[in-house]
């Protein structure tokens, strides 16, 4: 029987990564960066497989979502690149899987932690389902459980880490940088990173059994505010949403999944 792992891999929370030269696909330092992001993503496929493992999906997650090196990625690994994606940052995922871990990834938009965002740093001010607010990492932890996946490992700052042990305490965390502020960070030695990283997934896939899940059981309630009123006017087009003041739309739906997708639309829509 095939034990699956899925990762989901963004790259501002990357080692070494701390400026829009290093994540924007015209960035000086883009190709450098992305080479960081795809030894990371190699490091959590040698400890999962380490931990036994046998088949592992990567979905690239960050802007274009064409940033790993495929030639350079785990040869065990199969990858999802490209957008749009109906779930964006966790596509593919599904209750087929035996645990997820994400990788690179930052803190919510507003929150300290190095170049902190929440899906769309232009867009969004915040987001929030059932009156709680939430980055990256929790909304697509919310998919992972909704499939009953429990996330397992996590890399990035250590600002993250708060934010991460807030919703899960248990999860394995992979510190490879300190935030210093939005746009510096001190970051420990690439390969010293990929070591924590291929360590805290081994550790965590052992011991998944000990890991939560993170989810909401039926119907949500969203709520998101954006950085302009034009594009709170925007997402109000759409007859499902109902603004609230001149920068927040609020709908409902049926469950996270449904909200996931109208809120990676109403992004789209409002842009």
């Amino acid at each position: 029987m095939k034990v699956k792992l899925y990762i989901s891999a963004d790259i501002e929370g990357v080692a070494g990564v701390v400026h829009s030269e290093h994540t924007t696909r015209d960035g000086r330092e883009h190709d450098r960066a992305r080479m960081l992001m795809t030894e990371e993503v190699n490091a959590c496929i040698r400890g999962a497989i380490a931990a036994g493992a046998s088949e592992i999906v990567v979905n690239d997650s960050h802007g274009t979502m064409r940033n790993i090196i495929p030639e350079l990625l785990h040869t065990e690994a199969s990858l999802i690149s490209g957008s749009p994606k109906k779930m964006a940052m966790v596509e593919g995922l599904d209750e087929t899987f035996d645990a997820a871990v994400f990788i690179g990834y930052h803190t919510k938009k507003g929150d300290f932690g190095l170049l902190n965002h929440t899906f769309s740093g232009k867009v969004v001010r915040s987001i929030k389902v059932n009156g709680i607010e939430y980055g990256e990492f929790g909304l697509n932890a919310l998919v992972a459980g909704h499939f009953n996946v429990p996330v397992i490992c996590v890399s990035g700052c250590d600002r993250l880490e708060k934010e991460v042990r807030e919703l899960i305490p248990e999860v394995y965390f992979a510190t490879v940088k300190q935030t210093i502020n939005q746009f510096t960070a001190r970051s420990i030695h690439p390969k010293k990173a990929q070591e924590l990283i291929e360590r805290q997934t081994k550790e965590g896939w052992m011991n998944r059994g000990n890991i939560p899940l993170f989810s909401i059981d039926g119907p949500v309630t969203v709520e998101m505010s954006f950085n302009t009123t034009g594009f709170a006017e925007n997402a109000a087009i759409l007859p499902i949403v109902d603004q609230i003041d001149p920068s927040t739309v609020t709908f409902n739906a049926s469950n996270i999944i449904e909200g996931y997708r109208y809120i990676r639309s109403l992004i789209m829509i409002a842009n």
